[in-house]
């Protein structure tokens, strides 16, 4: 029925494994994946608040923090479209000190399920490293002293042995505040640090093998559901051209065009040099054959090599979008081979594409302005648009070697350091993706109340807002997109938690969804039910925020996107206008049911949140 009825419990500081059953009362409300997984964490809050432990003494990198591995009722499920994901959630983040959340791709979710389980629940921390080994048969803890200090690539291919494996790097095991989890080698569950939760509990890598297989309760509806879907997927110009032939990449020159790539630290917006760092160059040049993750129709993954000159690197893959952007674009390094290279080198060591390239955007406009000094550099030249010290940086972070002490903080601590908190461009502490809400309204107002931080895919409003899908709308107008956020953010909570790839939400609405999940599950779930639900896992998150202090004076933009006007491109001249924007989000709260950006209880009591 698309759930494998049972969850791991793993104790490090017990050195004990034990099963529980999956609750399918918690299941029908929040389905699995980031749901269920919330749902867990909040349970533990509540038993810590009876021993007299709140929220804010949950320390990050300390025993009472929680990690769970998660996947849904879609996860492995033969014919449900892109459904070879899971969820990873902390109960702390160590970057933005709220509730820890991140996604991943590949084969690691579906191969949970095959094991048997549901979820895999990592409590305590060990004092030696370790690794957890998971088949059909159960779960072992064993020694993992030889493996640390390995890359994510040796690590992997010292374990797989036909499963599949889910590992930090060196950045994981050094604590660097935006760690990633990778899987299958160049998967990652990339952003809020959950590698340097799982490197805090001495944990170097979890493998899952096994042959059980999650089968619909329905199956003849789930196959002509199933069939409708992906005829949909097929139709779609997005997810049937666009994504195989260039990847996510294919965003560089779309995002430009419409003014809102950022650029040198979101100095600017527009880069006339863009298309060197594009897709379709990426693909012209770099690209050696698409890959897809389990169960994948769209295939956007790309496998790349350069084949020379100083940043040669042979079989790897990527960059994404949001890498190219972040290591290329916002750092002003317009060589592709570099960003590359750089992009190989957080994949190997295990960090946050992301944060990682943010983080050096804000230093190198830390280092233009005067803040950071040579000699804080140790011999490096963090000027804008070089692209040796791009690698270099990276590197440096993983290891906290030299600078790359201060950069492994993330942009938000890296800017307070340096005297300049109004460079760091981040949201509650997570440094944002690569669209300016300068230009693309809806989005800022997505950064601004998603509940992990500057986040896109918590709400997509670039969807509609560039590329038409579901409707068209006006990127530089304000009416009328709160109402899209909240909309994009509860269905994003239902993809989250069943769990699939976002991309498929360019063909595949919330009745698309209903339909699969009722033949799979059983349970008769209509669209509304299923927006109901995404809701509700909104909400718990929120409410999970406000016992970490968050509240709304936390759904706010970075300074420079309310005060200084774009310069050039399509949207020259704009700004957030800080009055519209604080309207937009009364009108959001009031859409929530939110009251100084906390669900009252009427709400919580409406969404049976306990």
């Amino acid at each position: 029925m698309g759930y494998m009825g049972k969850i791991l419990k793993v104790n490090l500081s017990e050195n004990s494994v034990k099963e529980t059953k999956t609750d399918m009362e918690i299941a029908k409300k929040y389905l699995g994946g980031k749901g269920y997984a919330l749902r867990l964490l909040y349970d533990y809050l509540m038993e810590y608040e009876k021993l007299g432990i709140s929220a804010r003494d949950v320390d990050a990198f300390g025993e009472e923090n929680v990690l769970i591995f998660a996947t849904g009722p879609a996860t492995g499920v033969v014919g449900f479209p892109e459904s070879g994901r899971y969820h990873v959630m902390a109960l702390r983040s160590p970057l933005t000190g709220s509730v820890a959340s991140a996604n991943s791709g590949g084969k690691f979710g579906p191969f949970i399920k095959f094991a048997g389980y549901d979820a895999i629940v990592i409590e305590g921390k060990s004092e030696e490293p370790v690794y957890l080994d998971v088949n059909e048969d159960g779960a072992e803890i064993k020694s993992a002293k030889k493996l640390w200090g390995l890359n994510v690539f040796d690590t992997t291919k010292a374990l797989a042995n036909g499963g599949s494996v889910a590992c930090i790097g060196p950045a994981g095991e050094n604590l660097v505040y935006f760690a990633s989890i990778m899987n299958d080698e160049h998967r990652a569950a990339g952003r809020t640090g959950v590698g340097a939760v799982m490197g805090s509990k001495k944990l170097k890598a979890i493998v899952v093998s096994g042959k059980k297989k999650p089968e619909p309760v329905k199956a003849e509806e789930f196959k002509q559901a199933s069939k409708e879907a992906l005829e949909k997927l097929k139709a779609n110009p997005i997810t049937s051209t666009g994504l195989p032939k260039y990847g996510t990449a294919v965003l560089v020159n779309v995002i430009n065009n419409a003014g809102g790539l950022p650029f040198k630290n979101w100095q600017k917006a527009y880069n006339e040099k863009a298309d060197e760092i594009s897709g379709e160059r990426l693909a012209k040049e770099f690209l050696r054959k698409r890959i897809a993750c389990w169960g994948c129709s769209i295939g956007c993954g790309r496998a790349t090599e350069v084949k020379e000159g100083f940043f040669k690197i042979l079989n790897t893959e990527g960059p994404e979008y949001e890498s190219i952007w972040a290591l290329g674009n916002d750092t002003a390094v317009m060589q592709l081979e570099a960003v590359i290279k750089a992009n190989h080198l957080c994949d190997e060591l295990g960090m946050d594409t992301i944060t990682m390239g943010s983080t050096i955007a804000c230093a190198m406009e830390l280092y233009e302005k005067g803040y950071v000094k040579p000699e804080d550099l140790q011999g490096m030249d963090l000027s804008f648009g070089n692209a040796s010290a791009l690698v270099d940086a990276v590197w440096r972070t993983a290891y906290k070697a030299g600078f790359g002490k201060y950069l492994a903080l993330g942009s938000k601590r890296l800017a307070e350091l340096f005297g300049a908190p109004e460079l760091s461009m981040s949201v509650k502490g997570m440094e944002m993706p690569a669209y300016d809400p300068r230009a693309i309204k809806g989005i800022g107002l997505n950064y601004a109340t998603a509940n992990r931080g500057g986040c896109h895919v918590t709400g997509y409003t670039i969807a509609p807002e560039i590329t038409g899908f579901p409707t068209k709308l006006d990127p530089l107008k304000y009416e009328g997109k709160a109402e899209w956020v909240k909309i994009f953010q509860d269905f994003t909570s239902v993809v989250n938690s069943t769990v699939n790839c976002l991309f498929s939400t360019f063909a595949l609405g919330a009745g698309d969804y209903a339909k699969l999940l009722s033949a799979v599950t059983g349970w008769e779930i209509s669209e509304s039910g299923l927006m109901k639900i995404g809701e509700r896992i909104y909400n718990l998150e929120r409410l999970i925020m406000n016992k970490f202090g968050f509240d709304a004076k936390d759904d706010a933009l970075p300074k420079r996107l309310l005060t200084e006007a774009l310069p050039d491109g399509v949207a020259k001249g704009q700004v957030v206008d800080p009055q519209k924007f604080e309207e937009m989000k009364q009108e959001y709260y009031k859409l929530r049911g939110w009251v100084n950006g906390m669900p009252t209880k009427e709400k919580l009591k409406e969404l049976e949140i306990p």
